[in-house]
């Protein structure tokens, strides 16, 4: 008979200026010296919140003030299935230090990805580095007008780019030069082994290429996933993708009368996976909040910044 799902609290702990808490899981313990959001098991009875306060007394020295659930992460490992069940926490009383002599670190979100965390943590530390605003590039009429159109649009705060179209893969290594300057992601709308060609941060699959795969591609810092219905997230989160775009949202005036999720839909659909997931579709800057509300990383979009 398998065993019930192991319940664990973790807490997300990130001040004022933007920097997380991290703990390194000490040698004797399951995976250690891998890095962690600090946490542990519920006991029998206790809430998730009255877990959390305790946990975080016992291996941090710290009691939570500010405190609420985000996220729910639910994953297989060949011994056990765990849920993470993670709650942001943004004040605190007291100052952390490692209560069980493991190691503390304080790191900017950007800098997690090259550290070592159990695969569970993976949607986690996505969730933290992916930005909220991703430009998918247009058309232009010459390939000075796109550079410059990329440019703006960086300025604007578009932390990732996804390089869509023939004007784009011909531009891309420009292009990616310049994303990366403004201290953005690039990421190609291509097969695997020509982003890897073209030396981008990552690729973004179509449905098709998505449905296709049977094991994530290797050897790309990011895998994000163009996604219309459950199947299609389903597919992406079985794949342990990083991110994935979820539309149409709204009505768009490049698809005229098609059929649209809807904000309460998109929450249904997302509520359901731990990845970050994108609202495509209708959206822009005046959105953001709305997307936010509903669950989702942030906004993607050609029409809004291109």
């Amino acid at each position: 008979m398998a065993k019930p799902p192991l319940r664990v609290v973790c807490a997300v702990i990130q001040g004022t200026d933007g920097r997380v808490l991290i703990a390194r899981r000490l040698s004797h313990q399951s995976l250690g010296g891998l890095w962690e959001f600090p946490g542990g098991k519920l006991e029998p009875g206790e809430s998730e919140h009255e877990a959390l306060v305790r946990e975080l007394e016992e291996e941090v020295g710290i009691r939570p003030l500010t405190a609420h659930h985000w996220m729910d992460v639910r994953h297989h490992y060949p011994e056990r299935e765990v849920v993470l069940h993670v709650w942001r926490v943004s004040t605190w009383q007291g100052e952390p230090y490692g209560r069980l002599g493991q190691s503390l670190d304080w790191i900017v979100p950007a800098a997690l990805k090259a550290r070592d965390f159990p695969a569970a943590n993976r949607p986690i530390v996505n969730a933290l580095v992916l930005p909220s605003r991703c430009l998918i590039t247009g058309e232009a009429a010459s390939e000075a007008e796109f550079l410059t159109r990329l440019e703006r649009a960086l300025g604007r705060g578009s932390g990732m780019v996804v390089l869509r179209g023939e004007q784009a893969l011909a531009l891309a290594s420009h292009a990616i030069s310049l994303i990366r300057a403004a201290g953005a992601l690039a990421i190609l709308h291509a097969d695997p082994e020509t982003a890897l060609n073209l030396g981008a941060d990552g690729v973004h699959l179509n449905r098709h290429r998505l449905m296709a795969l049977t094991v994530r591609p290797e050897g790309l810092g990011w895998v994000g996933a163009s996604c219309h219905d459950e199947l299609e997230l389903a597919q992406a989160s079985r794949l342990e993708l990083d991110y994935a775009f979820l539309s149409p949202v709204l009505p768009t005036a490049s698809h005229p009368g098609a059929e649209t999720l809807g904000w309460t839909r998109f929450a249904v659909l997302k509520a359901a996976y731990a990845l970050p997931v994108y609202a495509l579709g209708g959206v822009g800057e005046a959105e953001l909040p709305t997307a936010l509300a509903c669950g989702a990383q942030g906004v993607a979009g050609i029409r809004a910044w291109w």
